[in-house]
């Protein structure tokens, strides 16, 4: 309840945002003294106790219809939130129908988040042991450990009694007035310092002084040699500060020695603030050189943003589409600009930074999930005031939209067709290449997206002339195009010609290439040894306990492993049904492949796997990527990270091992992606010197698409996948929103999905498909339904967002859906 002096007091308000999936904003009062201000970080109560750092979205003096509580204390003494970011999270929590707060743990790094942790103590009381001999053993063994530690975590109880949930313990013992809790607030991230050594000022100043020092000094020798020392080093950083741990190591003397010439006032210890992230300070190279059509197409490009319009730059493969790039952040870095440059992967990025740094140095800035939370909160801060580093650019995965960026003047989008740009889970669902063009439109900064394969959306912009469309038909110094082949299955099958996994045209261009001494980049979309087990007598197949999908083999592990929830078990021997012991592996992983490679060219083949299990570390991808330049691995097989933007000199063959399976995913882009990704991944080959060669293995090697990739001919596939979705309705014609309902109980779940689709279809009719259940029915042991919504380009989307939404508030109250849940992905991918 508030104070009796509430009213008494004239408070002004704040909306804020916090970090929970809250549907609405809450406000919180402040006295006028409390100086705030839009996008500043406070501490607010949530609830009884709980405590959170929320940012503040809005200032007023106009008092909500609930009694609000008080502002705690401010984290920050200015924002550290733009109000051009606190713009473009409002325009995603309304475009992608997620809360604000959803928008605000996606944006900012966990170091900027904080939440109040419970603490556990003892509470003072008179021990009563008739109590005590009462209590269970879990709630026994609590009290014992807090009357000897103080105070507990809740991870630190659960670690005590060796359980996940301890909460009905520690619920009891509250109750009873044995314990008590409190909630408190760590602020997660401090600026990194160094100890640095100095001479006290007054020595410096006076050289009679510093004399007089070394003869205080004449009976300490080892605090005179050390002197001695830290002057050597200072007159070699011209009369700098010394780094404490360099001076120690250089002397090889104790630090006692050190606090008795600072207990004397001779040096002095200075803290200095040091940034986690390592600046590269190199010659830079002068800007690459452009062919006369690459000089066309970047003239083309500048006319259109000098007009204000968006450009579609479309290059093949090799084209030399970075080095356009390259040019046009030179001049807005001339005119004092910044600039973001997006990549769709972390593979990707680790080549790019190199060539970037190479031109521009330490200016670039890199920004992504590999780097620690503390590494991207320093870039955070280092774009609000560039106290530790000054990024003219920055280059990073899709999360780099939320940085705070100031006098932004180009966003280049690479790669904009890929589908690693849209997030999938959790919320908010955003595409960034459609986050860039918003943000874009905030900072009136320009907008240039690039592909070879630019997806079907972007074309269809063109056509409509919303945005500028440059085209680059050659690659750079007019190599040809890889030749690709394509090798039928069926027939090599047939004939029993096959070598393992291999047909026998991609084993002899295979050996032809290693011969001449080029590499060879082998494609799999699927990481593991096989996909899965299955029994050739009953046909069994070892499935994961928590989701419907068949295990994924690791091999060398061995185990049996779900790539959805994490779940493994050991690799079987005899059929779990039969007893059979006829278990056998199907289909191909990138592990597989690995070990049929040494089995059919020997063991001096130097290989090495790029998929999820080898690239975890954050050095990963720069090792594998560094060997494969430096001709230190023969053959590199991957996962899709091998398709997109990577750029190897010395690749003379591409080898796709199943071309097909990308064919035959129910999904109306499946087609569209084939297509890209084949073309990608050909594209790593030959792309310096000489042409290059592909070989796709496939069972249908006359299906149209794949003759398209064949042919190189992306316009034919673009009128005619056009031409399919305008019939059927789908992108980019219509707009599509994805609901998927989840609950552990398939029955319940059944009820209430139907239940919402037939009031959806009160209203829009037949734009509601479904419900259906999902490709993969169950997974993390929730069943799943989606309903899909297709509509109208004409019709007004943020009309029939507000409805939907309507409808799920009154559904969501309904008994029965009360423990649904419900994800809304608006432009699924």
């Amino acid at each position: 309840m508030p104070s009796k002096n509430l009213n008494k007091e004239k408070f002004l308000y704040a909306d804020v945002i916090l970090p929970l999936a809250v549907p609405k904003l809450l406000t919180y009062h402040y006295l006028p003294t409390l100086n705030l201000f839009t996008g500043q970080r406070v501490i607010v109560n949530v609830g009884k106790k709980k405590q959170f750092s929320a940012i503040i979205y809005k200032l007023h003096d106009q008092k909500p219809s609930y009694n609000t509580k008080p502002i705690i204390e401010t984290l920050d003494n200015r924002p550290i939130v733009r109000n051009s970011q606190l713009e473009l999270w409002n325009w995603i929590s309304r475009y992608y129908m997620t809360s604000l707060g959803e928008v605000m743990i996606a944006a900012l790094p966990n170091s900027l988040k904080i939440q109040s942790e419970s603490k556990y103590l003892p509470a003072s009381f008179n021990r009563d042991d008739r109590e005590i001999s009462l209590l269970k053993e879990n709630e026994q063994l609590i009290v014992d450990a807090l009357e000897k530690n103080n105070q507990m975590t809740l991870g630190e109880i659960c670690d005590l009694l060796e359980i996940s949930n301890p909460h009905k313990y520690i619920k009891n013992l509250i109750e009873k007035g044995l314990i008590k809790v409190y909630e408190e607030i760590n602020e997660k991230f401090k600026i990194k310092t160094v100890n640095k050594i100095d001479l006290s000022r007054d020595l410096k100043e006076d050289e009679n002084k510093l004399q007089g020092a070394f003869q205080q000094l004449s009976r300490a020798p080892k605090q005179e040699e050390l002197l001695l020392v830290f002057l050597n080093i200072s007159q070699q950083l011209n009369g700098k500060a010394v780094l404490q741990k360099k001076l120690l190591n250089s002397s090889r003397l104790s630090p006692a020695v050190l606090k008795g010439l600072i207990e004397k006032n001779i040096l002095v210890r200075i803290k200095e603030e040091v940034g986690r992230i390592q600046s590269v300070k190199k010659e830079k190279d002068n800007l690459p050189d452009l062919s006369s059509y690459q000089e066309t197409a970047l003239n083309e490009i500048n006319i259109f943003l000098n007009e204000n319009k968006n450009v579609l730059l479309h290059g093949v493969t090799g084209s030399g589409k970075t080095e356009l790039f390259i040019h046009l952040i030179q001049k807005q870095l001339e005119k004092g600009k910044k600039v973001l440059y997006l990549l769709p992967e972390i593979a990707i990025t680790t080549q790019i930074i190199q060539r970037l740094q190479s031109y521009f140095g330490e200016i670039v800035g890199v920004y992504h999930s590999r780097f620690s939370s503390f590494e991207r909160t320093e870039l955070w801060h280092s774009l609000l005031d560039e106290k530790l580093h000054q990024f003219d650019i920055i280059l990073g995965a899709r999360s780099s939209v939320f940085l705070p960026f100031k006098n932004l003047g180009l966003i280049i989008v690479d790669e904009e067709h890929e589908s690693s740009f849209k997030q999938f889970d959790p919320a908010p669902r955003y595409h960034a290449r459609d986050v860039a063009a918003k943000l874009a439109q905030i900072h009136n900064s320009s907008l240039l997206l690039g592909s070879a394969t630019p997806s079907l959306e972007m074309m269809q912009l063109v056509e409509e002339n919303k945005i500028g469309y440059v085209e680059l038909k050659k690659r750079y110094n007019e190599i040809p195009m890889p030749e690709i082949q394509c090798a039928d299955l069926k027939v090599a099958y047939k004939k029993r010609k096959m070598k393992g996994i291999f047909s026998p045209l991609l084993v002899e261009n295979m050996q032809q290439t290693l011969k001449l001494g080029k590499q060879i980049i082998l494609f799999q979309n699927r990481r593991g040894y096989a996909p899965r087990e299955m029994c050739m007598i009953c046909s069994w197949t070892p499935m994961c306990k928590n989701c419907d999908v068949s295990l994924t083999v690791h091999k060398f592990d061995p185990i049996l492993k779900c790539h959805y929830c994490g779940h493994t078990e050991k690799q079987t021997v005899n059929c779990g049904a039969c007893g059979s012991n006829e278990v056998v592996m199907l289909g191909i992983g990138t592990q597989k492949i690995e070990e049929e490679i040494y089995e059919h060219f020997g063991e001096g083949i130097r290989v090495k796997r790029m998929d999820w299990d080898t690239t975890r570390k954050k050095s990963s991808f720069q090792e594998i990527i560094d060997q494969f330049e430096q001709k230190e691995i023969d053959i590199l097989v991957g996962t899709q990270m091998v398709s997109k933007g990577l750029d190897f000199d010395h690749v003379g063959l591409v080898g796709v091992l199943q071309a097909d399976d990308l064919l035959h995913y129910p999904d109306f882009r499946a087609y569209e992606r084939c297509f890209q990704l084949l073309t990608q991944v050909s594209g790593r080959s030959g792309r310096k010197n000489e042409r290059g060669k592909v070989i796709l293995q496939s069972f249908d090697p006359h299906h149209w698409v794949i003759q398209k990739v064949m042919e190189y001919d992306f316009k034919s596939l673009y009128k005619h996948e056009l031409a399919d979705r305008r019939h059927f309705k789908y992108p980019p014609f219509y707009k599509m929103i994805r609901l998927t309902l989840l609950h552990k109980d398939s029955g319940n779940l059944f009820t209430a999905s139907n239940f919402l689709a037939n009031e959806l279809r009160l209203h829009l009719n037949d734009r509601v498909l479904g419900p259906e259940f999902t490709i993969i029915p169950r997974i993390k042991n929730n069943y799943q339904q989606q309903i899909i919504l297709k509509i109208e380009k004409e019709l007004s989307l943020s009309k029939v967002k507000a409805h939907i939404r309507q409808i799920l508030d009154i559904w969501s109250k309904r008994e029965e859906s009360k423990s649904v849940r419900v994800k809304i992905d608006v432009d699924p991918m």
